[in-house]
């Protein structure tokens, strides 16, 4: 992308273009286009024109509703957004999509993707080089599709320069949060999440997994055991003490137990010790006490937890994310 794009002044709408096709997912489209028609209700002006564009008149969407939609146009705009959705893959072989992308890259301030919507931008050669993410269930798929591409599998959304990408679904609402952070500041975005009832509006780094909702997929047989762990985590979790907590055999426990979750159960726990310490340090618990609750038994062995499976010390994610 090049800097030939128009600026827009503070006091001056800016144009949101959502792209879509036949099969796209509806929120990926609906959840962006609610953040900026709050942000003008609630920023007392028209901030945002939102328009949505397609090939086609009118769009069928995946969950079978039909919005109507613009042509493709050269129109002075601010933002392209790029839906996703299970059509993706049909809208990636469209010439005459892809060019206007190619094209449009190069006439607005910031380009964008939501869910597997990333499968366009790199088909066009937008993301070649950048870091980019996509929904976690399309991951393999994108990487080997797209080599050139610095895939990341766990944010939730990520800026590199002026590509923003963002991964499945209720992430494209994080990522248009950030789009009114960035354009009109912090109140405003947190006005918006409050109206959409947004428990928490997410930074970009934070990780798109929950390991109680990954582990809700899992086979049920040790739904009780996770459930007993994750609230007793500030105890000695042993092999021997999750065995005899269901009720198997050492050796029979750690074998079915790997065979039913594709994990040893110390990675269960150290997953789940990772992500309750996450949130009590986005909640402002001290990093000392944050350690003692989940199971650590010290600060410095928080710290190498964190640091080895997140990149960040405790008191660096506390500083960057806390609420």
């Amino acid at each position: 992308m090049t800097a030939n794009h128009p600026t827009f002044p503070a006091n001056m709408t800016r144009r949101i273009e959502i792209l879509m096709f036949p099969g796209v997912q509806v929120l990926d489209v609906t959840g962006p286009a609610q953040v900026f028609a709050y942000a003008n209700t609630l920023g007392g002006g028209a901030l945002y024109e939102t328009a949505l564009l397609a090939e086609e008149a009118e769009v069928t969407c995946s969950a079978g509703i039909t919005l109507r939609c613009r042509e493709l146009c050269e129109a002075p705009s601010d933002t392209v957004i790029v839906a996703g959705g299970g059509g993706v893959n049909g809208a990636c072989a469209r010439p005459a999509l892809i060019g206007w992308l190619r094209g449009r890259a190069e006439a607005v301030r910031r380009m964008a993707s939501v869910c597997s919507g990333a499968f366009l931008l790199a088909e066009a050669g937008l993301l070649d080089g950048r870091r980019a993410v996509t929904h976690w269930n399309r991951c393999d798929e994108f990487a080997a599709r797209f080599p050139k591409v610095r895939l990341e599998r766990d944010p939730i959304f990520l800026r590199d320069g002026a590509v923003w990408t963002s991964a499945g679904v209720t992430a494209g609402i994080d990522l248009a949060l950030a789009m009114v952070e960035e354009d009109h500041g912090r109140g405003l975005a947190l006005a918006i999440a409050r109206q959409l009832v947004v428990f928490l509006k997410r930074p970009g780094g934070q990780s798109q997994f929950s390991v109680p909702l990954e582990l809700q997929h899992a086979d049920d047989r040790f739904a009780d055991l996770h459930a007993w762990i994750a609230g007793n985590l500030r105890r000695s979790l042993t092999l021997d003490v999750l065995a005899e907590r269901a009720g198997m055999s050492l050796r029979s426990f750690a074998r079915h137990y790997r065979q039913r979750t594709g994990r040893t159960p110390a990675e269960t726990v150290g997953l789940l010790r990772l992500e309750r310490a996450r949130a009590l340090l986005e909640q402002g618990t001290p990093v000392a006490a944050t350690a003692r609750a989940c199971g650590y038994g010290s600060a410095e062995t928080m710290r190498r937890a964190f640091v080895h499976r997140l990149g960040v010390a405790p008191r660096d994610w506390q500083e960057r994310f806390r609420r």
